[in-house]
């Protein structure tokens, strides 16, 4: 009885010294409004969802209404919101900061408006805003927001006739060319994240994935990773970087701030999104298996046997221990957009898929803690 009481006693104080397992999104998706086309970009902002990408028309509550490219609705009901500026091409990106939407993509007017790939626009009414009025050449990617600027990212190589390498910053009180800030990629970039004194950089340049400082704008030394294939989206947080890689397959990719490897993950299909919420890493793309192996063959096939995994998983951020989370998505694009919401616990995904484990959610889902 003695040695039993003992070894009972030794579990417990295991159990309770143990790190407690972070809550995982419920993987049955919320109410939310569907779309008739491809969600690109998405972003939350207080209780409020955005979205877009290609779709011309969103359906809530049974009624379809117009919306040109650009939608929001209400994070907590998914009933849609008012907001309804239109776009005459996709968007591709959306960022938030101080009461304005900023948006990026292959577009050339908004709200009937002369708007190069570029825009701002009002959080609650959809107006057009000043001040972010350019001309750029070539088409942007990424944006962030962070330490008075708005990052832009893409095939970029001009600005109002003035040469920019891939990037570009603008100040968020007035919108104009930041002229001092002019990193240089020498491949288009896919991916951005402000985070502290640093702005992370990913995509198809050498080396691939970079930081470099959020006011002048050259390359951080103190980070250097050591990566070989093409960057698609980036997240980042107090503890590390977190890189969706594509190449033969695809992989996730935990950093470290120094940019020394702390764990990965292959799929048999590129992740094309990425985000972290309360200590889990979700992703998405076009797979449909996660590896067990880094060994891929012929298009990227798991050599060594896989776990089934369609377009959307989840993996423990400290050590990239893949989750029992099955939200599986349909199509072959799958996911394009993730984002969430801290506050409200919410993980929002856009993409081109129609449905979740079955049931219909066309272009975009949201799930909840």
């Amino acid at each position: 009885m003695i040695y039993r009481a003992c070894v009972v006693g030794l579990v417990s104080a295991l159990l309770a010294a143990a790190p407690a397992q972070a809550a995982v999104v419920s993987p049955t998706p919320d109410a939310a409004p569907t779309f008739n086309g491809t969600v690109w970009a998405t972003a939350y902002v207080g209780d409020t969802v955005y979205v877009g990408g290609d779709f011309t028309t969103a359906t809530a509550g049974g009624a379809s209404v117009a919306r040109g490219r650009l939608a929001a609705f209400d994070a907590r009901t998914g009933a849609l919101r008012s907001w309804a500026p239109s776009a005459d091409g996709r968007v591709r990106a959306i960022a938030a900061s101080g009461g304005l939407i900023y948006v990026a993509g292959e577009f050339g007017y908004v709200n009937g408006l002369r708007r190069d790939n570029l825009a701002r626009l009002d959080a609650a009414s959809g107006a057009v805003r000043g001040g972010l009025v350019h001309s750029v050449g070539g088409q942007p990617y990424a944006l962030a927001t962070g330490n008075g600027r708005l990052y832009v990212g893409g095939s970029i190589s001009a600005v109002d006739g003035q040469a920019r390498y891939r990037l570009a910053a603008f100040d968020l009180a007035t919108g104009a060319l930041d002229a001092n800030w002019r990193p240089s990629a020498g491949a288009t970039v896919q991916a951005l994240a402000a985070a502290g004194d640093r702005v992370y950089v990913g995509g198809k340049f050498t080396g691939r994935v970079a930081a470099v400082h959020p006011a002048s704008g050259a390359a951080d030394p103190s980070f250097r990773p050591q990566a070989s294939d093409e960057v698609r989206a980036l997240a980042v947080t107090d503890a590390g970087v977190y890189a969706a890689h594509g190449g033969p397959g695809g992989r996730v990719v935990a950093y470290g701030l120094d940019g020394a490897g702390r764990w990965n993950l292959t799929m048999d299909g590129d992740p094309q999104a990425i985000t972290v919420l309360d200590g889990i890493v979700y992703f998405g793309g076009h797979f449909d298996n996660v590896c067990r192996s880094p060994r891929t063959g012929y298009k990227g096939s798991c050599l060594d046997g896989s776990i089934r995994r369609v377009k959307l998983g989840a993996a423990v951020a400290s050590d990239g221990e893949l989750l029992p989370w099955t939200a599986n998505g349909n199509g072959s694009a799958g996911v394009h957009a993730l984002a969430t919401s801290a506050a409200l616990g919410k993980l929002g995904a856009g993409g081109a898929f129609t449905a979740i484990n079955g049931a219909p959610r066309a272009y975009f889902a949201q799930f909840s803690l």
